[in-house]
């Protein structure tokens, strides 16, 4: 198992890091560039057309702005690609509604900007479904969030007994 996390600049870096920082808590295999959609097209083409060869089995994309690359990547392959839109001087909007405006037949999950964590979990549980290992391992990481809210809420709880 095997995810590409790509970004368009190195300047997304300290947002996908945490996509990395996911898979690697989960076991998943992943490999992280630096590639662009608009700036090395015939790069990118190059790298994804290579990816199932390479046991890619999940792309996550970051990029801002007019991010195209999810799109690219998801018009080049018919693996499941996921999209990271990255916040930018308009907000990020500019960049979700790039990644989630997709034409028909071609699809990309995107999830919330800077979402690259969620993109991360994500890419996990379309894995799960071919490595059952995951599945545990996803089970396990939901029920260690349901304790630290139930801890969370108990400090709030004495906190308030005043």
């Amino acid at each position: 198992m095997k995810v590409a996390i790509l970004m368009g600049s190195d300047s997304d870096f300290n947002i996908m890091v945490e996509a990395a920082k996911v898979l690697k808590s989960f076991g998943v295999e992943f490999e992280i560039r630096v590639i662009s959609a608009h700036r090395t097209p015939e790069r990118l083409h190059e790298y994804v057309k290579q990816a199932e060869e390479s046991g890619i089995e999940v792309f996550i994309a970051g990029a801002g702005g007019a991010a195209h690359l999810a799109g690219v990547i998801a018009s080049l392959t018919n693996l499941p690609v996921i999209a990271v839109p990255i916040e930018t001087k308009l907000g990020g909007l500019d960049s979700l509604l790039s990644m989630v405006q997709m034409p028909s037949g071609i699809p990309v999950a995107t999830v919330a900007v800077n979402g690259a964590k969620n993109a991360g979990i994500l890419a996990t549980q379309i894995l799960s479904i071919k490595y059952p290992e995951l599945k545990q391992k996803l089970k396990e990481y939901r029920e260690k969030m349901k304790e630290e809210v139930k801890r969370k809420d108990e400090e709030i709880q004495t906190k308030m007994s005043f």
